[in-house]
């Protein structure tokens, strides 16, 4: 006797749990809940009680957590340096959306959000726990190194803490600054803050040590060239450059073209992006022309100087 044996759609067989985990949104929930947590903990455990002030926004928290402690009732040990946070966070995240078209909103505002509550709840759990003692050195060192995991991490999901660097692109927009000199230059005058809350002129080296290590635990994490060169080849041209003009707020090269087998002549679309904008730079073309065709390296962006005047 036969049996009919049918067989299910292999999407359908897989474990549930199987097809979450290949899922990219949760992918990036996984990777801003983590990115956050050990932010938050290089802040809380190894940075303000160490009294550092590394720059950017929870710079600024902690060194107003030590001027205030004693000064309100209902917050005896200075303001909370998470939800303080929040008071600058948000302007600076509604300056993005409104210079900079900051596309992963949702994204930034569970990340920051994220950050200020598991710093607060940390720093309450551990406010009497020295986990290595007074040695500012070793605090310097892992709370960088675990602020650049974090950050990592949530580069890695396409998201951003906003803070000071939002600033820093709105101030470097349009001009010819390069950003990297003016996120310097605003966490060097949080770190002078620092100085003046603290009155420690060691603030600023463990301070710029901090930044330091940071920095290098990023770079060493994410070596790839954040931008992307991208060329798109589709039919349907016209319709993916306006979702790239006025979504995505992507601007290009349109390049004239000729199929090799057909001999028809056609547009290609050539662009350079961030790479945390890929995805959706994808997605947005796929959902116009399945069959489009996305090509995408690596991309270095060089600037020529004018020569200055004598």
């Amino acid at each position: 006797m036969n049996q009919e044996v049918t067989s299910k759609p292999h999407s359908q067989q897989r474990p549930w749990h199987t097809r979450l985990g290949k899922s990219q949104p949760f992918l990036d929930a996984i990777y801003i809940l983590f990115g956050s947590a050990f932010q938050a903990i290089g802040y809380s455990v190894f940075i303000a009680p160490a009294n550092i002030v590394p720059g950017g926004v929870y710079g600024i928290t902690i060194a107003l957590n030590h001027l205030t402690k004693g000064m309100f009732g209902f917050a005896p040990d200075g303001l909370p340096i998470g939800i303080t946070a929040l008071f600058f966070n948000v302007p600076l995240l509604f300056l993005a959306s409104k210079k900079l078209g900051l596309s992963s909103a949702g994204k930034t505002v569970a990340t920051f959000l994220l950050i200020s509550f598991f710093t607060d709840l940390i720093s309450s759990l551990t406010k009497d726990v020295g986990l290595i003692g007074n040695d500012r050195m070793l605090s310097a060192f892992y709370g960088g190194a675990i602020i650049g995991l974090g950050v990592f991490l949530i580069f890695k999901a396409g998201s951003t803490s906003a803070g000071t660097d939002v600033l820093s692109r709105v101030i470097a927009q349009g001009r010819n600054y390069k950003l990297s000199d003016t996120i310097i230059a605003i966490d060097s005058i949080v770190v002078v803050f620092g100085l003046i809350a603290f009155g420690d002129w060691t603030v600023p080296l463990y301070s710029w040590l901090t930044i330091i290590v940071y920095g290098q635990v990023v770079s060493f994490l994410q070596p790839e060239n954040p931008k992307k060169a991208v060329f798109i080849v589709s039919n349907k041209i016209d319709e993916i450059k306006e979702i790239l003009l006025k979504e995505l707020e992507i601007r290009g090269t349109l390049i004239k073209g000729r199929g090799m087998y057909m001999g028809e002549d056609r547009e290609i679309i050539f662009t350079t992006v961030e790479r945390k904008k890929l995805p959706k730079l994808k997605e947005s073309v796929k959902a116009i022309d399945s069959n489009a065709f996305v090509s995408t390296m690596d991309a270095s962006h060089d600037s020529i100087n004018k020569p200055s005047k004598p």
